[in-house]
């Protein structure tokens, strides 16, 4: 058996960014979300399908998934449904207390506990998914 050498093969490879997302999808827009309030939006996330949180206050924007960590559960009351009292957002079943703008439980029964941040990002009024933070570990909001 011969072999053919094949030097081609090994040519410097020119390598495309995989964390370019030219055909990104906003998950929501900015005017969607009443300041001060909370919304829920499906979202294709790299683990699947989840249900999240958004919140906006001002021009923050934070996102989380809609899961509390006491129990497994949603946290809206209704579909889309939160509440939120003096800039804590309230778990529907069980009362516990997260902090909006950081997700740390401050009351209830998951105390010292948190909700699972989604890095997002706005622009142009849109909110979009930030895998570019997410990848780098970092905290996700627009602020």
């Amino acid at each position: 058996m011969t072999y053919a050498r094949n030097d081609e093969a090994f040519a410097n490879v020119t390598q495309v960014p995989m964390d370019r997302n030219e055909s990104a999808r906003a998950i929501c827009r900015t005017g969607d979300i009443p300041d001060g309030e909370a919304i829920a939006v499906d979202a294709v996330l790299p683990d699947g399908e989840e249900n999240l949180i958004v919140l906006r206050f001002g021009e923050a924007v934070h996102a989380y998934l809609n899961i509390c960590p006491h129990a497994g559960r949603r946290l809206d009351w209704a579909p889309g449904k939160f509440l939120l009292s003096k800039g804590a957002l309230v778990c529907a079943a069980h009362g516990a207390s997260f902090m909006a703008a950081s997700g740390a439980c401050i009351g209830g029964p998951c105390r010292g506990q948190g909700l699972r941040r989604v890095a997002v990002r706005v622009e142009a009024g849109e909110v979009f998914l930030d895998a570019g933070r997410a990848a780098a570990g970092l905290s996700g909001t627009s602020d």
